[in-house]
């Protein structure tokens, strides 16, 4: 069959920060092109949706896959579904990745017959019997693992037994140097790890893989490592480095295969804390940038997020990644409940530190603990405002004073590291940036007001609604069992076929 996978428009942060590349798309085109298909990818990250239609009469996919990692893209997806529909009656239409998990069946019913079917859980394992349903060759599609229609749930979504055997098909992706995170430009994504064993409340990561955890071998981790072209590469781990002698055995491969690369990763404080060595050497080897999820900057608002981490912690780690020579960047997540002196505090705080600071706000996800437990109320039923940078649940001050707040705090962490101070700052990194022909650093830099404004963030509070997100059920009080939030149980593994 004829093919298409395509990877949804880029969500606000994405606009300015970073565009990575859509690995686990790749991964699912990966195993259809195994299994004989003629594949092809679009990014919408990228591209213009013009191509999108482009492709569409002119090369006439007979199955399209739609990627839906956000909440932020639903309504996007289903237009996109739909136009496809349109153009080509016949082609089938499937949907699959981390947010479409959680809300199969209000797809379906948003999509009104333009989606044939809805993948729950890892996609790469069960596409291709999807598409010999297609075919007509294969069981019914609702009889699948993990495959959701209108017609009927097939049984529970089954965890890839091994990651190995997928290969992402990164070559389907020609524009490979748009994708970029901060200076390290152009850069590539790597997964050396799948899953999450901790439980913090707001994160849907654990739920979606049952707390399991799953690593690639050191030898398959090498050896995809060394066909990533790009200088730089990115770690897509949940928690990097959880198992120290893996992060070991890894930097063997990459000694032994001479791979040099820099390297951004994100991890947990405890877990730099504990695995200090393994860090220390993947320095040597190029690691460059670092991820911490603090999330906050008392014990009171760790509590809340259940981190399982004492401030105590986060600051020793901090400092062992000072000593490495790690640029750290942290996130904040801002609560609705939050007045303008809290957000003076976060703001002081942050100016105190030399860590680079992120700031999010506080979103209930499907899939997250918070959105069956979350007492409060949403103020909206769109999709598109789930983006960790509206408020969608009740602001103690006056929406627009709340924006104007997150908006300053923004201006001011960007300013700290990422205004034009930064070009002088690191004007080596830029012209050499800009020698190669790589402008995404420093385009990003022009973005910062066009984005982060009051007006446009009370705006978007204003957009019509097609698609209304379906609120969840009333609070339950205490916690969820893991039948509630988990898609992958931890001992549903597929049989290798």
């Amino acid at each position: 069959m004829r093919v298409l996978f395509v990877h949804p428009s880029p969500l606000i942060f994405s606009e300015i920060y970073l565009k990575l590349e859509p690995l686990g798309l790749e991964t699912v085109a990966g195993s259809a092109l195994a299994a004989g298909h003629d594949v092809r990818l679009l990014d919408l990250q990228i591209e213009p949706h013009a191509a999108f239609r482009a492709l569409l009469t002119s090369w006439r996919p007979e199955a399209l896959g739609l990627s839906l990692n956000y909440l932020a893209n639903v309504p996007e997806v289903i237009d996109l579904a739909k136009e496809a529909r349109r153009l080509l009656p016949d082609c089938r239409v499937f949907v699959g990745g981390h947010s479409a998990s959680f809300i199969a069946g209000d797809l379906l019913e948003h999509a009104d017959g333009a989606i044939d079917c809805v993948v729950r859980g890892e996609g790469e394992g069960v596409t291709p019997a999807i598409l010999e349903a297609f075919a007509g060759g294969g069981s019914a599609l609702e009889t699948l693992p993990g495959v959701v229609t209108a017609d009927g749930t097939g049984p529970a979504p089954l965890l890839v037994p091994d990651l190995e055997r997928h290969k992402p098909a990164r070559h389907l992706l020609s524009r490979r140097h748009k994708y970029f995170i901060g200076e390290l430009d152009p850069c590539a994504s790597i997964e050396f790890t799948r899953g999450c064993p901790w439980d913090c409340s707001f994160c849907s990561a654990w739920t979606f893989y049952g707390r399991s955890y799953r690593k690639l071998s050191a030898e398959s981790a090498g050896e995809d490592l060394a066909r990533v072209k790009e200088p730089n590469v990115f770690l897509v781990d949940d928690v990097a480095f959880i198992r120290p002698e893996h992060g070991m055995a890894i930097a063997d491969q990459v000694e032994k295969r001479g791979i040099k690369k820099r390297y951004y990763l994100e991890t947990r404080a405890d877990v730099l804390l504990r695995n200090r060595e393994v860090f220390e050497r993947w320095t040597k080897l190029g690691l460059r940038y670092m991820f911490l999820g603090i999330e906050a900057i008392d014990e009171e608002g760790l509590k809340h997020h259940r981190k399982r981490v004492h401030m105590g912690d986060n600051e020793k780690a901090l400092e062992i990644a000072r000593e490495l020579g790690i640029v750290v960047a942290i996130n904040i997540i801002a609560d609705p409940d939050w007045d303008a002196r809290r957000f003076e505090v976060v703001r002081q705080w942050a100016l105190e530190v030399p860590e680079i600071v992120n700031m999010t706000v506080n979103t209930p996800y499907p899939g997250t603990e918070t959105w069956l437990t979350e007492s409060r109320k949403f103020t909206t039923r769109d999709y598109r405002l789930f983006d960790v940078q509206h408020a969608v649940m009740p602001t103690k001050m006056p929406l627009p004073a709340f924006y104007a707040e997150f908006a300053k705090t923004i201006d001011v962490l960007n300013k700290k590291h990422l205004g034009w101070r930064a070009v002088y700052d690191v004007f080596g990194i830029t012209m050499r940036l800009l020698a190669r022909g790589q402008t995404n650093f420093l385009k990003m830099l022009w973005k910062f007001n066009g984005v982060y404004n009051v007006d446009r963030l009370c705006r978007d509070h204003e957009q019509e609604v097609k698609y209304p997100l379906r609120l969840p059920p009333p609070p339950v009080t205490g916690r969820p069992s893991a039948d509630e939030l988990y898609v992958h149980h931890p001992n549903a593994v597929a049989a290798e076929a």
